[in-house]
């Protein structure tokens, strides 16, 4: 049995990779405040577990990793693919508050996993993998986004921190910025007023554009290419890759 671990499995790409996965036959556990019914199955486990307070992600989740460990997977996959992009808004005008619980989702939650999922499966003879799931924001200034930008731009660190740390054969951590496809995030970025949000334009002519993908052909390239293919360790790929 080949296995995942997978945040954000509600809806979006986190749905689409775990239906994905478990077509191929892996079990998935699935991570987040809520879940989605269309993934109900044997070969599938919910984990409730709120993000924006990763303090609790040793208590909620590492259980549900020994578990899944007991069974001696052939392999398994850690997917940080859960983020939020709130607040929106330039600097001088953000709510701290919305900053903060931003920063714990997207930050500090996918270190507390790695932080989890390193103690859990810490045999080195078992091939393990860390996907943390970014953006080209981490790279290019988003006008209006730059809490979100600045939370994929520390995840990457992440990905390169534990790829120095962890050089064991069979582990490998990458970094993915899959590129632009139809998900509620986008649909949110696409609905703010431009006096809040300068680059709204960008968001609404990629729908506008027909240019955003199925989030289901997102995640199938993303699992031949990145989870059932050999990969480079601390290497950031992007949508060109898959």
């Amino acid at each position: 049995m080949h296995a995942a671990i997978i945040t954000g499995t509600s809806r979006g790409l986190g749905e689409a990779l775990a239906a994905e996965l478990m077509a191929r036959g892996y079990f998935v556990a699935g991570v987040g405040r809520s879940d989605s019914a269309s993934l109900a199955g044997e070969r599938y486990r919910f984990v409730e577990c709120d993000l924006a307070r990763p303090a609790h992600i040793a208590a909620s989740v590492e259980p549900a990793m020994r578990e899944l460990a007991a069974t001696r997977p052939e392999s398994v996959t850690l997917v940080n693919n859960a983020a939020i992009a709130s607040p929106v808004a330039c600097v001088g005008r953000l709510d701290d508050g919305e900053a903060q619980a931003a920063l714990a989702t997207n930050v500090v939650a996918p270190f507390a996993l790695c932080n989890a999922f390193l103690r859990v499966f810490a045999d080195d003879a078992t091939p393990r993998r860390i996907i943390n799931v970014s953006s080209g924001a981490a790279q290019t200034a988003i006008v209006g986004s730059a809490v979100y930008g600045v939370s994929k731009a520390a995840l990457e660190m992440l990905t390169r921190a534990i790829a120095a740390e962890c050089t064991a054969p069979a582990f490998r951590c990458i970094t993915l910025r899959p590129g632009i496809f139809d998900t509620a995030m986008q649909a949110y970025m696409r609905s703010h007023d431009p006096a809040d949000f300068p680059d709204v334009a960008l968001f609404r002519g990629f729908k506008e554009g027909g240019l955003l993908k199925a989030p289901a052909e997102v995640a199938a390239r993303i699992v031949d290419r990145l989870i059932d293919a050999g990969v480079e360790h601390g290497r950031t790929y992007t949508h060109h890759d898959l």
